[in-house]
């Protein structure tokens, strides 16, 4: 690693063959520089750490730098087959305006009094975004026979004086939950361009409403999942209130379901109440606690591919290159084969998996046992990952075998990254009804946006009532 046209490597390299080769210093100075050697040396490795050889985000990337785009000798633009999406007339416009012909471009004749021949057109799309206040009148009439007042019904939703609409509603969840718009600039937004007053506390209730509208789709959303002969699950870090929590998901290429629990194992895995009852196949990220659940399991290779990365980089493991090649040959291959290999190229690959495992416990070999040390033995980051390579090497290869089975976890990844988004915008969730309320409601908009349903539809029908069976797909 170089830092500054400085090769830390060679400079630690000299200094510990200095501080050996010292033979005045005194034991004392010579424990303490071995141990600052030491710290620098895990801070360096940690500097080395990236999203290519780590779960880092790119986004910490160290002077992060995009890739240029290289031409390839074609047009610019959308290729032939690209469906793009070009600005289109449309057959009834909301407003025409004519504009009149009144002389001859060329020699100026009055033509006032002629009728035009044809016409041509030309489109412009605005967007017009007011405020729309619907009045209700009832009729009081007093009986001429008996004396009696009555009053005309209003519509069962009209239940005030003065009320927002649905649609103030929609609005308002979709961009608080959906593009995740902090309360306050929600609240100028309505204000600045609506001319209407939207406290916090309102948005809030807006959101309230439609968590305690979704009950029945969180009982969808979890027999969808238990039905489901694959399911992706993953958990990541949520800030409520202060306090370190998890999110948790569990989801497939038609469902998501989202829950916040303060602990990240078991304890919120029974609450969330999928996977205790699930009996297929499971895709995560070798977390130890989903292998009580599903009835096989099968592990995220672009995680492996980053370890065995930094395995490469760091401690500079050829089995580790090997492996890493070999992994990315054999998703390759299925991808070609569309999906699932056969049996002879499985047992090909599989022979070759095992040899770099073999070969690898030779060039990282198990740390010793240390005389009178009790406990185990702590062994390095590529020798516990060749170690479980081996063990889960079913799981590991898993993909080639079984087509619903993909090589990656990206799904759950994705699922779970509009949550980090939200973080970075908003800090924290002030409370846990808060963290529950965002993630129902992404789940019920994740789902709909993979079944092909924008969230403004999704939400207008939460709001009459209406909560689509996306078991059917007949919307």
């Amino acid at each position: 690693m170089t830092i500054d046209n400085i090769n830390i490597d060679r400079t630690l390299e000299s200094a510990e063959k200095h501080l050996s080769e010292d033979k005045e210093m005194s034991s004392a100075t010579k424990s303490l520089m071995e141990l600052l050697l030491l710290i620098i040396k895990l801070l360096v490795k940690r500097l080395e750490l990236d999203s290519s050889n780590s779960s880092k985000p790119p986004s910490q990337d160290p002077n992060r730098k995009r890739k240029d785009k290289v031409g390839n000798g074609n047009n610019k633009g959308g290729k032939k087959g690209h469906e793009g999406t070009t600005l289109e007339k449309i057959s009834e416009p909301d407003e025409t305006i004519e504009h009149i012909v009144t002389e001859c471009k060329k020699c100026h004749n009055n033509l006032k009094s002629q009728e035009a021949q044809s016409y041509e057109s030309r489109q412009v799309f605005e967007v017009i975004i007011k405020r729309h206040v619907v009045e209700h009148k009832s009729e009081v009439k007093e009986c001429t026979k008996c004396g009696a007042v009555t009053t005309g019904a209003y519509p069962k939703e009209v239940s005030k004086a003065v009320q927002y609409g649905k649609s103030v509603k929609v609005l308002s969840v979709y961009l608080s939950q959906g593009q995740l718009i902090p309360y306050k600039r929600i609240e100028e937004f309505f204000k600045d361009e609506l001319n209407m007053p939207l406290s916090s506390g309102t948005i809030y209730k807006f959101n309230k409403e439609a968590f305690e509208n979704l009950s029945s789709f969180d009982e969808q959303v979890k027999e969808g999942l238990l039905r489901s002969p694959l399911n992706h699950t993953d958990e990541t870090g949520l800030n409520i209130g202060g306090k370190r929590s998890w999110l948790h998901s569990v989801s497939n290429e038609t469902w998501t379901l989202f829950y916040p629990h303060i602990s990240r194992g078991k304890d919120a895995i029974e609450e969330m109440g999928v996977l205790p009852s699930y009996k297929g196949t499971l895709c995560h990220d070798y977390y130890k606690a989903y292998y009580e659940y599903g009835s096989m399991h099968a592990l995220c290779n672009s995680h492996h591919i980053r370890e065995l990365e930094r395995s490469i980089e760091q401690d500079n493991q050829n089995w580790s290159r090997l492996m890493k090649e070999l992994l990315l040959e054999i998703n390759e291959a299925v991808v070609e084969a569309g999906g699932k290999l056969d049996e002879f190229k499985q047992d090909e690959y599989q022979r070759r998996y095992g040899t770099i495992l073999s070969n690898g416990k030779d060039e990282c070999p198990l740390n010793p046992k240390i005389p009178g040390k009790r406990g185990k033995t702590a062994q390095s980051k590529s020798r516990n990952l060749l170690d479980r390579l081996e063990r889960h090497q079913e799981d590991v290869l898993r993909f080639m075998k079984v087509s619903i089975v993909p090589f990656t976890n990206n799904l759950a990844e994705r699922d779970i990254r509009m949550t980090k988004v939200h973080q970075k915008i908003s800090g924290c969730f002030r409370s846990l009804e808060g963290a529950r309320i965002f993630c129902r409601v992404r789940s019920y908009l994740s789902t709909a946006k993979k079944n092909l349903m924008t969230f403004v539809q999704a939400l207008t029908l939460l709001f009459n009532d209406e909560i689509p069976d996306f078991n059917e797909k007949v919307y």
